[in-house]
């Protein structure tokens, strides 16, 4: 199996758009030890011809520029993608948007929880994704769905989804359905995935606001997991000045701390550990920052774009 990591940056990208953080005005540089990263999303595939795309960012278009295996040959026909399905783990926009890139009536694979499918059902701008090519397909939690080709055929992945903390997207958010603002079990997934050999090969999370013993259970004794690692300190956005709310508010775990998830693997035996979906805050971005020593001698990588794990 090969994972490409498309974009490996929270919402907004880094450096985001209207950031002007010391992190971001690094990237913005191109200082080499800021590397500047997408929106996040990674692509799957068994014989690097055809692939799966979980997330589809705003960024979509250039991440597939910068990844040419995801964009047609010269040997392939006039109107041709080897983007066989997209899989959405929520509703956020930084997950959704990028659907809007894959309008042009190609024909692929639409996987997403019945909530993140009423979602794009009740959003008519997601109409352009029109339904004589791209067929919508729920996907159930803790039931495995096999990944189709869209020519029909399996393609020997398969995905099993189940609900980790989190909270609703935040364009949703109700504030009179109470304090987790209308949040659903459906609203934050992670992915287990599974190989022709019928092997788990890795966890794909996101998103995730804590760790109860029984995800360190599920995970425990895995090969690879790509896990959220939106923040570093819970109240980053806060003390930099830069936001009003704390990581465990946006539904996400820091990675210091008590309760971060750097402690709360410490005991876990996982083969491979790599942060994904990280703010443009976070110091761990940066190559040479105390921070990015201390998750890599905890064992942790920090994901890239056009980063390529081979399993």
């Amino acid at each position: 199996m090969y994972i490409r990591v498309l974009g490996a940056a929270a919402g907004g990208g880094y450096p985001q758009w209207n950031c002007n953080h010391p992190n971001s005005r690094l990237a913005r540089s191109k200082d080499p030890v800021a590397i500047a990263r997408t929106q996040s999303s990674i692509a799957i595939s068994i014989d690097k011809k055809r692939w799966f795309i979980f997330n589809a960012s705003p960024d979509l278009r250039q991440q597939l520029w910068d990844n040419p295996e995801l964009m047609p040959s010269p040997n392939d026909p006039l109107r041709y993608s080897p983007i066989m399905g997209v899989l959405l783990t929520n509703a956020d926009v930084d997950h959704t948007a990028g659907l809007i890139n894959l309008r042009e009536s190609q024909k692929f694979n639409l996987y997403g929880t019945s909530r993140v499918l009423e979602v794009l059902e009740s959003n008519s701008i997601f109409n352009v994704l029109n339904p004589k090519f791209v067929k919508r397909s729920p996907i159930k939690l803790d039931q495995e769905v096999s990944l189709k080709y869209t020519d029909g055929k399996e393609s020997g992945i398969t995905v099993t989804p189940f609900a980790v903390p989190g909270k609703v997207a935040l364009w949703l958010e109700d504030e009179s359905k109470g304090p987790d603002f209308g949040s659903v079990e459906e609203d934050t997934i992670a992915l287990e995935i599974k190989g022709p050999s019928g092997k788990t090969e890795l966890f794909y999370i996101p998103g995730c606001a804590s760790m109860p013993d029984w995800l360190k259970n599920r995970i425990n004794n895995s090969s690879l997991i790509l896990f959220d690692g939106t923040l570093w300190t819970d109240d980053e956005m806060i003390k930099e000045n830069v936001g009003i709310k704390t990581g465990k508010r946006m539904g996400h775990m820091s990675m210091s701390g008590p309760e971060g998830s750097i402690k709360a693997f410490k005991n876990l035996n996982i083969n491979r550990k790599i942060f994904i979906h990280i703010n443009t805050t976070n110091p761990a971005l940066l190559e040479n920052s105390e921070e990015r020593k201390i998750a890599n001698n905890a064992g942790w990588e920090i994901a890239y774009d056009t980063m390529e794990i081979n399993i």
